[in-house]
């Protein structure tokens, strides 16, 4: 039923990305349908976060062949801000502090500009604390959290929890999760897979990059790749990650 229903809403075609004349992303061929769980595995250095930093529109890459195309539109000359805009969402391996910018004023802020962009009314005060109050529950954060600056004096798990409020109170169409679970103990592990699962909808897609299988444990992943030296060396279901697990990733070498 849910292939009958799917669009595809990110088609990566060729893609041959690099940093400072440096080759990463050594032709990259994707397409992940909305309602999908694509999880994205590999080495460090394979170049896992470089992809998503591309999809996101970071600039310090440059990309040299090939295109990305999100619902049917190419994006790669389309600013990270207007991605942001469009729904597309990224969380970091080392989310960024910003001192000084507490996280009810930039929460409100981001999810206004992009209901303003979809032609919806702002929330006011009242009706954002409202709606707040209910995604905080669903990540196991306390109110006092949208009072403190963004990140500022977070542990690692509660940065990783309030990329997830950030991602369910703004509601992506398509979510990239970069390295999520690093660091994580696994009750705030599990925390962090139930907010995914929950988010989880049949017009969304969820790319999860990770080095090990252990988040795909509380994960219904619909497909796994494997990336080996900028290329997709492998793609399966859920058995491939736990093969991964098993033999590690020397046997993909070519």
């Amino acid at each position: 039923m849910k292939e009958a229903l799917a669009n595809k809403m990110l088609e990566i075609k060729n893609l041959k990305a690099g940093i400072e004349g440096k080759e990463i992303l050594k032709g990259i061929n994707l397409h992940v349908d909305s309602g999908e769980i694509h999880a994205i595995m590999g080495r460090n250095g394979s170049g896992k976060s470089t992809l998503a930093n591309i999809i996101a529109g970071r600039d310090s890459y440059e990309v040299t062949d090939g295109d990305i195309l999100y619902n049917n539109k190419s994006i790669l000359n389309d600013t990270p801000e207007n991605r942001a805009l469009e729904g597309i969402f990224m969380s970091f391996q080392y989310p960024v502090v910003i001192p000084g910018v507490n996280n009810t004023y930039f929460l409100k802020a981001a999810l206004n500009a992009k209901r303003k962009h979809c032609g919806k009314p702002e929330l006011d005060a009242v009706e954002f604390l409202e709606l707040i109050r209910k995604k905080l529950e669903l990540v196991g954060m306390e109110e006092k959290y949208l009072h403190r600056a963004v990140n500022d004096g977070f542990s690692g798990g509660e940065k990783k929890r309030n990329e997830i409020l950030q991602m369910i109170t703004l509601e992506p169409n398509l979510a990239i999760l970069d390295e999520t679970d690093s660091g994580l103990d696994i009750d705030a592990l599990k925390i962090v897979a139930e907010g995914v699962n929950n988010y989880r909808q049949d017009d969304r897609a969820i790319i999860i990059i990770t080095h090990y299988q252990r988040i795909l444990r509380y994960l219904e992943a619909d497909h796994v790749h494997v990336l080996i030296d900028g290329k997709i060396a492998k793609s399966g279901g859920e058995e491939l990650a736990e093969e991964l697990e098993e033999k590690g990733y020397g046997w993909l070498d070519k």
